[in-house]
């Protein structure tokens, strides 16, 4: 998902009060929500040069005001401040937190940040004791990295053991992004999965995105792997520039963050979505023998949903095996598992995203 309209002001639903019985607003572990307060400022103040894994020391985070402060940071530290949402303080019938964007090559937002700032957005209005345990997203419109984002959270339903929400990003006043969201309080159950593939290589013997694409000296890809939060190994190679060496439509990745995360569950929540979104179109690129440098793809996300089964953390080697079921009519669907070492099903992906191929123009 990708960047937006440039238009003047937001705009956002006539103010209403909240209603009291509604639970305290959730932070992540050791991070103030008072941009304000003298701790939050002067700790923002020294936090850019701020050792990785701050976030989580206990102290208040760093609080990005500009897409430039983001910029600035290394790739994992940036992935985290955009995680830090603002609550600015407004009241309406909704919860509204703000956010900025990491900087993007194309100057439009990541459509995996977005789903995992509203998480973050949507997690802070449900009680700590109901984890969230699937969402589903759809894109609205491109995003642009050079506007902050307002988070709109509905508090759609508290029941017994579920919480529902209803999370809208806005920019310049028009919706980008529209997720509902799902809360359960943890408990015993029946529990079965669907094993993880057998016999694959260690991570560690898998050449990396950067050595790929170093030997091949493309500049533009090269930024795109040393800027990304997250070391990624294909089991098969990538096909950023040239096609797979088949045409099943299977992918399967390790894929862990650069450095240590917070310890905090949500993020490493929030992390596999963001990071499932870079890989879901990969399988049905490599069914048509395609390449992410064909200059005739064109592609857009059109929705992401993710199922967290079983807690792992994101800055440990994990499994991604991605299978696309079907293309047709300049859509193609993808399905994904993510696996940790000891083989446990941890979370499940699905996103459905437009895959076009531009014609050449007829010759004469």
């Amino acid at each position: 998902m990708c960047g937006a309209r440039a238009r003047r002001a937001a705009s956002l639903p006539a103010a209403h009060a909240i209603p009291a019985a509604h639970p305290p607003r959730r932070r992540l572990a050791g991070v103030s929500n008072d941009p304000s307060s003298p701790d939050a400022r002067a700790d923002a103040a020294s936090s850019r040069n701020a050792p990785l894994g701050w976030i989580g020391s206990g102290r208040a985070a760093f609080l990005p005001s500009e897409a430039s402060d983001l910029e600035r940071l290394p790739p994992l530290e940036s992935f985290i401040a955009t995680l830090n949402l603002i609550d600015t303080g407004a009241r309406t019938s909704e919860d509204i937190y703000t956010g900025q964007s990491q900087w993007m090559p194309h100057g439009r937002i990541f459509g995996g940040q977005v789903a995992a700032q509203s998480i973050i957005a949507a997690t802070r209005t449900v009680s700590e004791l109901r984890p969230i345990h699937s969402m589903r997203g759809y894109f609205l419109r491109p995003g642009d990295i050079r506007y902050p984002i307002t988070f709109a959270v509905d508090r759609i339903h508290d029941g017994g053991s579920f919480s529902t929400r209803h999370v809208q990003a806005f920019q310049q006043g028009e919706p980008i992004w529209s997720m509902i969201a799902s809360f359960q309080i943890e408990e015993e159950g029946l529990d079965h999965q669907i094993d993880m593939p057998a016999d694959l290589p260690d991570p560690d013997t898998l050449e990396s995105e950067a050595e790929h694409v170093e030997r091949a000296g493309e500049s533009l890809a090269n930024y795109w792997v040393r800027r990304r939060p997250f070391a990624m190994r294909h089991v098969d190679g990538p096909i950023y520039l040239s096609p797979g060496p088949h045409t099943d439509p299977v992918d399967q990745v390790w894929i862990k963050a650069t450095g240590p995360l917070p310890d905090d569950p949500l993020v490493h929540r929030a992390a596999l979505a963001y990071v499932s979104d870079y890989l879901m179109l990969d399988p049905a690129l490599r069914r048509h023998g395609l390449a992410w440098t064909d200059p005739r793809i064109r592609v857009a996300s059109l929705d992401h949903g993710v199922w967290w089964h079983r807690f792992a953390r994101a800055d440990e080697w994990l499994l991604f095996e991605l299978r696309s079921p079907s293309s047709h009519g300049g859509r193609a669907l993808s399905q994904g598992y993510f696996y940790d070492r000891r083989g446990r099903l941890v979370a499940s992906v699905s996103q459905e995203a437009m895959l076009r191929l531009k014609q050449a123009p007829a010759e004469g």
